[in-house]
C-alpha cells in the first residue's frame, strides 16, 4: 500500500475503533450514564493517610476537618475546596466551620483510636526542636508512661487549631489542591510547635 493510502486508511480505521468501542458501551448500559455525585461530607469516611507520624497524623486531621467543615455549611467537600480557592477572602462561617470541622475530626481520631500517643511523636517532634543534645537526650529517656501522662495528643491538637490563623492560611489559595496544602503545612507546623513546648516542662 502506498503513502497516501496509509494515510487515508488511518482516520478510517480510527472511526471504526470508536464505534466499536461506542457500541460495547451502549450494549453495557452506557446510554444511561449518569454524573457521579459528590460523596456526602456528613458520611464518616475511612482516610488511609500515605505519611506517617507528625505529618500522617495531620493529614488525616485535615482531609476529616474539611469533610467536618462541609457537612456543617451544608455543602459538598468538593464545592467548599472550589469556593475557597475561588475567593480572596474567606467568610467568618466558612473560618468557624473549618475549626469546628478540625476539632471534630481529633474527637473522632481520638474515639477510633487512630490518634497516637505523644511519646510516639516525641523522637520526630525533637528532631525540629531548638534544645540542645544533652536535653534531647533527656527527654528521650524519660519512659513513655510519663510522657503519656503530661502530654495528651488531643489536647495539644485542640490548642494548635486554636492558635491556628485560618483566615491568613486560607486567604489567596492558588487552586483547590493548595487548600489541603496549606491547611495541612500549617497544622502540622502548629502541632510540632505545641507538643515541643509540652515536652519542654517535662524537664
Amino acid at each position: 500500500m502506498s503513502a497516501p493510502r496509509r494515510w487515508i486508511g488511518l482516520p478510517v480505521a480510527a472511526v471504526v475503533l470508536v464505534c466499536g468501542v461506542v457500541g460495547v458501551q451502549l450494549a453495557n448500559g452506557g446510554g444511561d450514564y449518569e454524573p457521579l455525585r459528590p460523596a456526602d461530607p456528613c458520611v464518616e469516611r475511612t482516610v488511609n493517610p500515605q505519611a506517617t507520624g507528625i505529618d500522617g497524623v495531620t493529614e488525616r486531621l485535615v482531609l476529616l476537618g474539611i469533610d467536618g467543615a462541609a457537612c456543617r455549611l451544608h455543602v459538598s467537600r468538593e464545592a467548599l475546596t472550589l469556593e475557597l480557592a475561588q475567593t480572596d477572602e474567606p467568610t467568618d462561617a466558612q473560618i468557624d466551620a473549618l475549626r469546628a470541622g478540625l476539632k471534630s475530626a481529633v474527637t473522632r481520631m481520638k474515639a477510633d483510636g487512630t490518634l497516637p500517643r505523644a511519646s510516639q511523636l516525641v523522637d520526630e517532634s525533637l528532631e525540629s526542636a531548638d534544645l540542645n543534645e544533652l536535653l534531647k537526650n533527656v527527654i528521650r529517656a524519660l519512659p513513655a508512661s510519663v510522657i503519656d501522662a503530661a502530654v495528651k495528643t488531643d489536647d495539644v491538637l485542640i490548642r494548635a487549631i486554636d492558635d491556628l490563623d485560618l483566615r491568613a492560611v486560607l486567604t489567596n489559595l492558588d487552586d483547590q489542591d493548595a487548600l489541603e496544602q496549606q491547611v495541612a503545612k500549617a497544622v502540622t507546623s502548629a502541632v510540632t510547635a505545641s507538643l515541643e513546648a509540652r515536652i519542654r516542662g517535662l524537664v
